[in-house]
C-alpha cells in the first residue's frame, strides 16, 4: 500500500504548541485566546505536544515529561478536560487551522494503565521486568511483536480522531516503531478522514507512509554553516539529496528550533548566533519542505524553556517583535504558486558570484518567481545581482522595497543579512489569502 501526500500540506506550515509553557495557567482554555493572533500570523497547522496524563512513577522534575504517558484515553488534568480540548479543536477549525497531536507510540510511562491490565504489551527482560533500551529513565518500551498491542494502539489513536476530530499525528521517534505498524495504522485511520502524518525521523523509507519527516540533518548543517564550520556548497549538496527523495512533494520539515532543541541544546540564538533569522527565512522558501515554528519563536524566546517544570513564555505584548517577520513570510508561502505546487523549477547559487552568498530562485524568472539572497558570512559584502536571470519588477517581501530587474541591481548585505524577493506580478492582497 502506498499513500499520496496530503494536499493540505502544499505551501503550508506547522506551529508547535507547548501548552504547559504557553500561558500563566498552562491550560487549553488559556491557549484558545491566542488562536486569532496565530491565524493572523498565517499559521495553518497547530501541533500540540502530548496532551495525555503523565506517569507519576520515575517522573522527572515537578511536572514530568509529556512523553511519559500514563493513559492514551485521557487529557492531562494539568491542561484541562476532554471538553476543553473538544472546544479548542472546534474553535481552531472555525479559524481555519488543522490540528495534529503528538503521538508517543514507542513507549509509555512506568505506571501507564496497560502495565496493570496488559503487561504483555511491554518488552520484558529475563527477570520479567519492564525496560527501555535508549536510556530514558522515565519510560518503558512497548512490544510490537504483540499483535494485540498493535490493535490497542490503533484503537487509541482512533479515539482521538473520533472524539476530538483531530486532523493528524506528529509521531514521536517514529523510527523506533516498526514501519509496518505505521502502514497498518495509516491504512486504518485514513478511512475515517484524510489525516496529516508527520514522522519524527529521518529515514526516507518512512516517507512511504508519512507525509513529512524531520530535517535534522539540515538543522545541524545550517548551524555548522552559521558557525563558519561548513560552506554553502554543503547546503546545496543536502538540498539536492532532499530533492532526490521528495520528488512527489514537500516532505521535509525544516526548523531552527523545537521543544527538544530549545530545552536541551539551546535556543536558535545559542546555536545559530546572528544567523538565526537568516536560516528561519531560508526555511520558509525552500522547495520540498514545510517550515516548523516553535512556541515563542515569534517573540522571540531567548532562553531555554524548562522541560519538566513550569516556565511560562514571557509574551508581555499582543505584538511580538518577530510577528511581522513570520507573517510576511508565511503569507508569501500561502500566496505563491511556486511554493504551493510540487516540482516547481529551482536553481541555487546562480544569481550572485560570491562564495559567501547563498542564493535561490524558485520558479521561472518573471513567472511567479521568488528569489532569496543570504550572506552566510560575518563580513559585509556588496555585489551586482545577475539580472540576465531575472525579469520584471521584484518586491522585497520584508521591506516592500522594489527594483526593476532590467537595471543592474547593486545589493549591500551586512553580516548574516538576507533578502527575499517576489516577482510583483504574483503579489496578492493578504486580505484574500486566508
Amino acid at each position: 500500500m502506498s499513500f499520496t501526500l496530503n494536499p493540505t500540506l502544499f505551501g503550508s506550515n506547522i506551529y508547535e504548541v507547548n501548552i504547559r509553557q504557553y500561558t500563566r495557567d498552562g491550560t487549553l482554555k488559556a491557549f484558545e485566546a491566542y488562536l486569532p493572533r496565530l491565524r493572523r500570523m498565517g499559521v495553518e497547522i497547530l501541533w500540540f505536544m502530548p496532551l495525555t496524563p503523565i506517569s507519576e512513577k520515575e517522573r522527572k522534575g515537578s511536572l514530568g515529561s509529556y512523553y511519559a504517558t500514563a493513559d492514551y484515553f485521557s487529557i492531562n488534568p494539568e491542561f484541562g478536560t476532554t471538553d476543553d480540548f473538544k472546544h479548542l479543536v472546534e474553535q481552531a477549525h472555525h479559524h481555519g487551522f488543522k490540528v495534529i497531536i503528538d503521538w508517543v507510540a514507542n513507549h509509555t510511562g512506568w505506571d501507564h494503565t496497560w502495565t496493570h491490565t496488559n503487561p504483555e504489551f511491554y518488552r520484558q527482560n529475563e527477570a520479567g521486568q519492564f525496560y527501555e533500551r535508549n536510556g530514558w529513565e522515565d519510560v518503558i518500551d512497548l512490544n510490537y511483536d504483540s499483535g494485540s498491542m498493535r490493535i490497542a494502539m490503533i484503537n487509541a489513536m482512533r479515539y482521538w480522531v473520533d472524539q476530538f476530530n483531530i486532523d493528524g499525528f506528529r509521531c514521536d521517534m517514529a523510527m523506533l516503531v516498526p514501519l509496518d505498524f505505521w502502514l497498518e495504522a495509516r491504512g486504518t485511520l485514513d478511512q475515517l478522514k484524510s489525516l496529516i502524518w508527520l514522522a519524527e525521523c529521518e529515514d526516507p523509507a518512512y516517507l512511504s507512509v508519512f507525509d513529512l519527516m524531520y530535517g535534522w540533518e539540515w538543522m545541524h548543517l545550517t548551524a555548522a554553516v552559521a558557525r563558519g564550520e561548513q560552506h554553502k556548497f554543503q547546503l546545496l549538496q543536502l538540498l539536492e539529496k532532499y530533492q532526490s527523495i521528495t520528488a512527489s512533494g514537500q516532505k521535509i520539515c525544516f526548523f531552527t528550533s523545537n521543544h527538544d532543541e530549545n530545552s536541551w541544546n539551546g535556543t536558535e540564538y545559542e546555536r545559530y548566533g546572528p544567523a538565526a533569522l537568516l536560516f528561519a527565512a531560508l526555511n520558509m522558501i525552500l522547495p520540498n519542505g514545510i517550515p516548523l515554528i516553535y512556541s515563542g519563536q515569534e517573540l522571540p524566546v531567548t532562553h531555554r524553556l524548562e522541560f519538566f517544570d513550569k516556565d511560562e513564555i514571557p509574551w508581555g505584548s499582543d505584538n511580538p517583535a518577530l510577528d511581522n517577520f513570520y507573517t510576511l513570510l508565511l503569507y508569501l508561502r500561502k500566496s505563491n504558486q511556486n511554493i504551493k505546487r510540487p516540482g516547481a523549477p529551482v536553481t541555487f547559487n546562480h544569481l550572485v558570484n560570491d562564495d559567501r552568498i547563498f542564493s535561490i530562485q524558485l520558479g521561472r524568472a518573471g513567472v511567479h518567481d521568488i528569489i532569496g539572497i543570504f550572506n552566510l558570512s560575518n563580513q559585509e559584502t556588496e555585489f551586482s545581482m545577475n539580472s540576465t536571470r531575472l525579469f520584471g519588477k521584484y518586491r522585497n517581501v520584508l521591506t516592500q522595497q522594489t527594483f526593476n530587474a532590467q537595471k543592474e541591481q547593486q545589493v549591500h548585505l551586512t553580516p548574516y543579512d538576507f533578502r527575499v524577493y517576489e516577482n510583483t506580478e504574483t503579489v496578492i492582497s493578504v486580505l484574500g489569502v486566508l
